[in-house]
């Protein structure tokens, strides 16, 4: 009497869900450890300088038009409004840096004032945007 083997065939499949869960973790990874530049939301005639450089970390950026408006985080402020704008920007991403993107006819009066308002709100690191030339 013959018996008959019986070869179930398993299915060959690949399983996707570690794979799924890997590339999940991995995109909640870079969402958490992103940087997002607050930028100023205008655009200011800078002067030249042969040797501008710019900062690595540097994620904050203030405006002064030439007018002496002071944009920040894509909006126009008061200048005595900058410290408290900026604390609020610091509490939601630390900083130590702040880029002061002044217009090269803006008054002098009032990128000083931006300037100590930057320093009141605790950042000794103040950086002057150039044009590289």
């Amino acid at each position: 009497m013959a018996r008959k083997v019986r070869v179930e065939e398993e299915d060959a499949a690949i399983d996707m869900t570690p794979m799924l869960d890997i590339v999940f973790i991995m995109l909640i990874f870079f969402i958490v450890t992103t940087v997002f530049v607050k930028e100023a939301g205008i655009e200011v005639n800078k002067p030249g300088a042969s040797q501008a450089i710019m900062p690595k970390n540097a994620n904050i950026f203030i405006a002064i038009t030439e007018d002496g408006n002071v944009w920040m985080d894509k909006r126009e402020i008061d200048v005595d409004s900058v410290r408290a704008n900026l604390e609020r920007l610091l509490a939601e991403q630390p900083s130590d840096v702040v880029i002061v993107q002044a217009d090269e006819k803006a008054e002098y009066g009032v990128v000083i004032e931006v300037m100590d308002q930057i320093k009141s709100a605790g950042i000794d690191r103040i950086s002057i945007a150039a044009k590289g030339s």
